[in-house]
């Protein structure tokens, strides 16, 4: 096996969303592994721009490094269900340390519920996994592709995250492996 991804509950998170991220990641990585972690971590109420009502992602990431540098797993990915924003963006959907062991994903804006359309959990899934993939791309050195479909190209809306698909282009796909074989 490859490597293992750790997925991390941030705050409240419900749990049965984190499953489809689990199941998904190791179809697009291979040789790799993904386990949900017992562990979850607060949301730091420092983390927070309460004019905005967003929280800061460098801080809720800054503290899963602190957490994956206390485990034994290769990459873990935090999972939160708060907005969360970088400066000068109005939103992210994720960010990741690049190249790193840390990435952060918000369920928030994935949800149909968000953008005003019914509910509908087989997309809200299949958007949370592209992200997760993205963000896990990231911490393996992978770029914003400027391929249309590659699940590594910036998603400015969702629309950008529905159009693209959950896996790699072939370019990206030869990187990811790579990057992946080198950490064994």
């Amino acid at each position: 096996m490859g490597i293992t991804i750790g997925i991390l509950s941030i705050g409240n998170v419900d749990p049965t969303n984190l499953v489809p991220i689990k199941d998904g990641l190791p179809k697009i990585f291979p040789k790799t592994a993904t386990q949900i972690v017992d562990d979850k971590l607060p949301l730091s109420p420092n983390a927070l721009d309460k004019q905005r009502g967003q929280y800061r992602s460098n801080q809720i990431l800054a503290a899963i490094q602190v957490y994956a540098q206390k485990t034994s797993l290769c990459r873990v990915l935090g999972v939160l269900d708060e907005d969360i924003f970088v400066p000068d963006l109005n939103f992210v959907f994720g960010e990741a340390t690049f190249p790193g062991n840390s990435a952060l994903i918000s369920l928030r804006r994935l949800r149909p519920e968000f953008h005003r359309e019914p509910p509908n959990l087989e997309l809200f899934a299949e958007r949370a996994v592209k992200e997760a993939v993205h963000e896990v791309g990231h911490t393996l050195g992978l770029k914003h592709c400027h391929r249309l479909s590659c699940v590594m190209h910036f998603s400015n809306s969702i629309f950008d995250t529905d159009k693209k698909q959950r896996v790699f282009c072939d370019e990206c796909f030869m990187q990811a492996a790579i990057a992946i074989d080198c950490l064994k």
